[in-house]
């Protein structure tokens, strides 16, 4: 089990100190209640042959708690990635676009606490000494080192906390400890998240293992948050950058708990190639992979999930499905225009089925729409339809159906066969509890 690296609380040199002045570090990270939608238990992550984790507590922001993981990669790992598409994207996010260039990667650091996400040069530069530090400590290039960061904007990165428990945590790293890797780099999550599949791949099984954090910031431009999936199939980069993209279209890219896309957005994919010795892929479409690609796609979807059932203040799932609209693109605007109302997600965490919040939000998306062809259900309850509300309408089993921890809302627009699907959560005043205090 990968364990708690030490942490030997070197003061930073004084020149890194006149460039960077974090915030005092708080007495402990606030824990906030468990969500109501969260699993009752967590898998257990199998060891992933060529991967191996340490978790440590370096003090980046919180007291009390592990905030740094490495993860270390064998030799020839291949590395793909997909990134948040926000115009102030972090120095992580800047630093892992450009190596992907090079397709392989020896090492994954991850810290929360602090996102370095809008601190000029001097967030690049953290990234930079972060890297080659890194890179000296497993004897690898700065190239093949990837990094995230999670937690406040704004404040600078005291990178040097994370540099001083390196060695150790290279000494510490073990195949196995997945779940605390997972909780190393949580911030207002209130349960770790993970996944594991298995695939078959021309008849020799291999392993798939993914963890996420994300609670709040989140909405689909990417994917908002952070979330690391890693196999022992030989795949190259090109390849997994493919299957990666597509899935994250139909998993990260399908989520929302509040419209707010992050600075920070990483998902990234590793292969080792290291379990069972397959038949050579070299395109994304060869058939040998299509088992392995609806595995991936379950582990991505399953985290995505994870991240929604602990949005913050979240006591609802809610699923969207759109059908009937002018493609596939415009069956997604008005999906998401309903999943990011605040006035339908309000409504839904009353257990009140108010069908005009749908209509509203159907009619604002900016996407074709007729009125007297729209047609609207709750779970299995048909509310509107043919303009009017439903002749069938009986407001108690309406009511019903969105009083339960999951909730169905189902649209046709009645214009062609675009369609889509997306999963949100309720608004709640935990919500505004857990983001009025997020610094203090």
């Amino acid at each position: 089990m990968a364990t708690k690296a030490a942490s030997t609380k070197k003061p930073a040199s004084a020149k890194a100190m006149a460039k960077a002045k974090p915030a005092a570090s708080a007495p402990a990270a606030k824990a906030h209640p468990m969500s109501p939608l969260a699993p009752k238990t967590h898998p257990k992550l199998p060891p992933l042959a060529g991967v191996r984790l340490a978790t440590g507590e370096a003090g980046v922001r919180y007291k009390g708690r592990t905030d740094v993981l490495l993860v270390t990669l064998s030799e020839g790992t291949q590395a793909a990635g997909v990134f948040t598409k926000s115009k102030t994207s972090s120095a992580p996010v800047d630093w892992c676009r450009k190596q992907l260039k090079g397709g392989s990667g020896r090492a994954l650091i991850v810290n929360s606490g602090n996102a370095n996400a809008f601190t000029g040069k001097i967030g690049d530069e953290s990234v930079r000494d972060v890297a080659d530090a890194t890179a000296a400590t497993l004897g690898c290039r700065s190239s093949e080192v990837f990094m995230a960061s999670t937690g406040v904007i704004g404040e600078p990165l005291p990178h040097k906390k994370i540099t001083t428990i390196l060695g150790q945590l290279a000494e510490e790293g073990a195949a196995d400890g997945w779940q605390a890797a997972a909780e190393a780099i949580m911030t207002t999550d209130t349960f770790p998240k993970l996944a594991t599949a298995k695939a078959s791949i021309d008849g020799r099984t291999v392993t798939i293992n993914g963890i996420a954090k994300g609670s709040g910031m989140i909405a689909p431009d990417m994917a908002t948050m952070l979330a690391f999936v890693f196999t022992d199939a030989d795949l190259p980069a090109s390849v997994l950058q493919q299957i990666l993209a597509e899935g994250a279209d139909k998993s990260f890219n399908a989520i929302t708990v509040d419209s707010d896309t992050s600075t920070s957005d990483t998902l990234l994919l590793f292969a080792t190639g290291k379990g069972a010795k397959h038949a050579s892929i070299t395109k994304s479409t060869d058939k040998k992979l299509v088992e392995f690609r609806k595995a991936l796609d379950s582990v991505l979807l399953d985290l995505a999930l994870q991240v929604v059932r602990d949005g913050e203040g979240a006591t609802k799932l809610i699923q969207i499905d759109v059908t009937g609209a002018r493609d596939n693109v415009a069956a997604k605007r008005i999906a998401l225009s309903i999943a990011n109302s605040p006035l339908v997600k309000t409504a839904i965490a009353g257990a009140d089925a108010n069908w005009g919040r749908v209509v509203m939000a159907v009619g604002k998306a900016g996407e074709e729409a007729d009125r007297d062809k729209l047609k609207i259900s709750f779970g299995n309850q048909v509310v509107a339809e043919k303009g009017l509300r439903a002749e069938s309408y009986d407001e108690a089993k309406a009511t019903k159906t969105v009083q339960g921890k999951e909730v169905l809302i189902s649209v046709d627009v009645g214009i062609a066969k675009g369609s889509a699907r997306v999963w949100t959560c309720d608004f709640t005043e935990g919500y505004i509890r857990i983001n009025g205090s997020y610094r203090s």
